[in-house]
């Protein structure tokens, strides 16, 4: 654990209900606000610093060592890190491994992210697994924090979707966004990706599976994407409340039965409300490496990484004509949906597992097999 300087030896974690943790600083200085949560993931830290789902949050990591591995140049997963403050109960400052290139409080520093280390991680889990995720703020005075939290916008109030997708068109897969015929025997299929926070992983693992990708800003109408005549649409994950989104849900409302479509998080509930659905917040969230999810045609039941903070209310599925699928085991939440009719798939985890267990990586290749069938 670094040793901070005589003059910053505090640093404070502050709820909305005026709970005060008491720790050391990490990262830069300053003072930063979000939602609180919590993901268990005992490893990931780096993917999870730069995955666009948290903007907007204070993430707690549970796992009490953070750090030990360091950080490296490839484990990023987009282009800035993401969430607005980190909480761990101890960083590593002398990290070990052969691919680190610097330790997590350098990174911190150099991207000017604020966080929080020594306080009871514990405590903090609990208290929200007890009363739900609360705007929390890091600072180093405890009274005019509060004053700022009460005072700030309430995560559910705020778009993220458009401040993290890109701006710009990209290619993934290509020499250039213009040659699409390049490398034609190593690739089989090319897909439009809706961005509304996509990890580069997702893009690797399609590319694995034969697929280029065109990555499109969340704000590209139906039109748009059409015009790149894709195999299929990939509606990716994000952050924020899906309810908020509607520019985007009519878009995919307009692409459905087009093309072939899938629906990764924020895109399973993008789905959802596109059929006429409605997607609810849950008391905590699931985030982490672990989530048991039951295949309710197959039975099977694999075990998922996940980062979401809604979920799909199934009883207004009922007449959407879609089909739920899968279903978490832990609370009975809705993991999956598919509309045979409209070509349309979705899956509330992440199968790119970045971090996670690979158990669902199966899903690339077999949207890409669908895409074929277009």
């Amino acid at each position: 654990m670094r040793v901070p300087d005589k003059q910053e030896l505090s640093r404070y974690l502050v709820l909305s209900d005026g709970t005060v943790y008491e720790g050391m600083p990490l990262g830069a200085d300053g003072e930063t606000s979000g939602e609180v949560v919590f993901n268990t993931g005992m490893t990931g830290y780096q993917e999870i610093l730069t995955d666009p789902s948290y903007a907007g949050q204070l993430v707690l990591l549970t796992y009490p060592l953070i750090g030990n591995y360091g950080i490296n140049d490839d484990d990023f997963e987009s282009r800035q890190l993401q969430p607005r403050g980190l909480i761990v109960k101890e960083a590593c400052d002398r990290p070990s491994n052969w691919r680190s290139v610097k330790s997590i409080h350098q990174l911190m520093v150099e991207r000017g992210l604020v966080g929080i280390q020594g306080l009871d991680t514990r405590a903090v889990t609990k208290h929200i697994r007890s009363g739900g995720v609360t705007m929390g703020i890091i600072t180093s005075s405890p009274a005019d924090g509060l004053e700022n939290i009460r005072q700030a916008q309430s995560y559910d109030e705020s778009d993220f979707v458009y401040s993290v997708t890109t701006q710009e068109p990209y290619a993934w897969g290509y020499a250039g966004i213009e040659s699409p015929d390049e490398n034609a025997d190593t690739y089989k299929r090319r897909m439009v990706v809706l961005d509304c926070g996509l990890k580069y992983n997702i893009l690797r693992r399609f590319a694995a599976a034969g697929c280029r990708s065109i990555v499109l800003p969340a704000t590209a109408s139906a039109d748009e994407v059409l015009s790149w005549n894709p195999d299929g649409i990939l509606l990716s994950p994000g952050p924020g409340d899906p309810a908020r989104l509607e520019p985007v849900i009519q878009t995919v409302r307009d692409l459905l039965g087009k093309k072939p479509m899938f629906g990764i998080c924020l895109g399973n509930q993008l789905v959802c409300h596109a059929l006429g659905g409605k997607t609810f917040k849950l008391k905590f969230g699931h985030r982490g490496s672990n989530h048991p999810v039951k295949d309710l045609e197959t039975g099977s039941v694999t075990i998922t990484s996940q980062n979401h903070g809604y979920a799909v209310d199934p009883d207004s599925m009922k007449d959407s004509g879609a089909k739920i699928t899968q279903i978490n085991l832990n609370d009975e939440t809705v993991e999956g949906l598919r509309s045979d009719e409209l070509r349309v798939a979705s899956i509330q985890y992440h199968p790119e597992a970045a971090p996670g267990p690979w158990d669902s990586r199966p899903y690339f290749a077999r949207f890409v097999e669908e895409m074929g069938r277009s």
